[in-house]
């Protein structure tokens, strides 16, 4: 079943209007890979922990401390994970913040040639930067960073590091970073 491509709509729930992303991965990624590739194409940081969740199965980072039950990501394929028949699944990024993202598996096929890397095909909305407080505090921070006015407009024009287009999203960007993901030629190459 690794011989097949993963068409996957990632939307970040709890923001209007929506932020979302649409990617394309080998099922021969391991979820370890897409958790990465998830962090990309929002412009997250990867410094909190998270959690797949399809069906009642949760993965994640397996070693690291959790109140989580969950199966080891590195040892588990997109395809493994997803088979042919999941529609959708959760993915889970920083408890604290709860930044839950809806993921819709919008296409299986079989894999072409040269489809051993994630692409994304689209998006909207620049990624709420990480630490903001979850969908309520980048709520807040919009506020502030859009009024001058704003009792934290400048503290919060400070800790953004400048100007912050909301509403920006730069493909070519992503794609250009996205090209560091690959996915393996075969099992043998997996992770122990």
């Amino acid at each position: 079943m690794t011989d097949l491509t993963y068409q996957l709509k990632i939307t970040i729930q709890g923001i209007r209007p929506p932020i979302w992303r649409r990617v394309r991965l080998p099922g021969s990624m391991s979820l370890e890979a897409l958790h990465r590739v998830i962090q990309i194409v929002f412009g997250w940081t990867d410094s909190h922990l998270h959690e797949f969740r399809v069906g009642e199965t949760s993965y994640g980072q397996a070693d690291e401390p959790s109140e989580l039950e969950m199966l080891d990501e590195r040892r588990v394929s997109v395809a493994d994970a997803l088979g042919k028949k999941t529609k959708r699944f959760v993915y889970t990024y920083d408890f604290g913040d709860d930044w839950r993202h809806e993921v819709v598996v919008e296409k299986v096929e079989p894999a072409g040639p040269g489809e051993d890397r994630a692409v994304c095909l689209g998006g909207k909305r620049h990624g709420p930067p990480d630490d903001c407080g979850g969908p309520w505090g980048y709520v807040e921070f919009l506020e502030a960073i859009r009024d001058p006015r704003h009792e934290q407009h400048e503290e919060m024009v400070d800790w953004i590091g400048g100007e912050f287009n909301s509403e920006a999203f730069d493909l070519a960007a992503v794609n250009k970073r996205l090209a560091a993901v690959k996915a393996p030629r075969s099992k043998r190459e997996r992770r122990p």
